[in-house]
């Protein structure tokens, strides 16, 4: 039933070489119960991957690593205004995206080009220009990953909130999930709050559609973003700082260029592409890894190095981005395997 000693370095976006003691792709849901079930009688760590794009292999994977590969979708309610689909874990996220704007279903676009995989999609509750995937997601469906029950959360029991969810608490390494339902709209809802997307399509403009917002995030992810294909990397490797009020106008007292969003009443968000930035590492190489030269966010892994290695760069730029800011910046990608507290 499973490979012993796989290489994980195709099924990881920053190209890391690690291996997998034992390996299982999943093509149907209905596998897992006899996988789980088998792991438990070997007694194997289990390791759960989608399409790699925001994982750091920091070396060997010991026990069962299990790559979800489940694929398909199916139209499960729907009224006037909207419709639900439940899309499976497994589907390349970007090409259900670009499938439900072909089938008149809206609301995704916003999210074109994300890298990863539909079953990600709320661990990380992904967001881009102006639109978080929490908000369109109705519920998620997985097994329990120990006794390979079926789980079914409804949205509101995902506390979704910036690049958080409860897969990343609470159902850590607890569940497994198999599909995702959305709840998306059969008329456009345009959504250009985003200055980036301002810039380049008028909100004016009444023959703006999905379609041609779906056009601009992608020309505008493939200007400032390295395709992973060719550099190595996990896209934004660091999620942007929420600070207080009180310390942001500190901070802008002596940082007048210093840009920050409002979150609340008492807090704000700091870009942290700019606090990197402005720390001198955009397009720094440190041996095979490097910070990418066009978006002080994403470390790239040309060299094809180690994860130690881009761990080590990513504490270095953290350490010096507190010593010069008094901002602790939080890493997005999950560290396998998993760090000890």
């Amino acid at each position: 039933m499973f490979s012993r000693n796989v290489d994980l370095q195709p099924h990881n976006t920053l190209a890391i070489t690690a291996r997998a003691e034992w390996f299982v792709a999943i093509t149907d849901e209905r596998q897992l119960p006899d996988v789980l079930a088998a792991a438990r009688q070997q007694q194997l760590a289990l390791t759960v991957i989608g399409g790699g794009s925001n994982i750091v292999l920091r070396g060997d994977v010991p026990g069962l690593v299990v790559h979800i590969a489940n694929k398909g979708f199916s139209v499960v309610g729907e009224d006037e205004q909207t419709v639900c689909v439940t899309v499976a874990a497994g589907e390349v996220w970007d090409d259900w995206v670009r499938q439900s704007l072909q089938l008149g279903y809206y609301g995704l676009e916003n999210l074109s080009l994300i890298p990863g995989t539909v079953g990600a999609s709320p661990v990380q509750n992904i967001g881009a220009y102006g639109v978080e995937i929490g908000e369109l997601i109705e519920q998620v469906q997985g097994i329990d990953a120990v006794s390979g029950e079926p789980i079914t959360l409804a949205a509101a029991d995902c506390a979704f909130a910036y690049r958080d969810s409860v897969f990343k608490h609470g159902l850590a390494g607890k569940i497994i999930i198999t599909a995702v339902t959305f709840r998306l709209f059969r008329k456009p809802r345009t959504n250009l709050v985003y200055p980036a997307l301002q810039e380049v399509l008028s909100p004016t403009d009444v023959e703006i559609d999905p379609h041609r917002i779906r056009e601009a995030v992608c020309n505008l992810r493939r200007a400032k973003l390295p395709d992973p294909a060719v550099i190595p990397n996990a896209g934004s490797f660091f999620k942007n700082p929420v600070i207080s009020l009180v310390q942001a106008e500190q901070l802008q007292s002596r940082h007048p260029d210093m840009p920050a969003y409002p979150v609340d009443a008492t807090c704000v968000k700091v870009p942290a592409a700019w606090l990197i930035d402005q720390a001198g590492w955009k397009g720094r190489v440190k041996g095979p890894v490097a910070v990418h030269h066009s978006q002080a966010l994403v470390l790239t892994n040309p060299g094809r190095g180690s994860g130690n290695e881009l761990l080590a760069l990513a504490q270095e730029i953290a350490d010096n981005v507190k010593d010069c800011y008094g901002i602790c910046l939080e890493m997005e990608p999950v560290i396998i395997p998993f760090q000890l507290d």
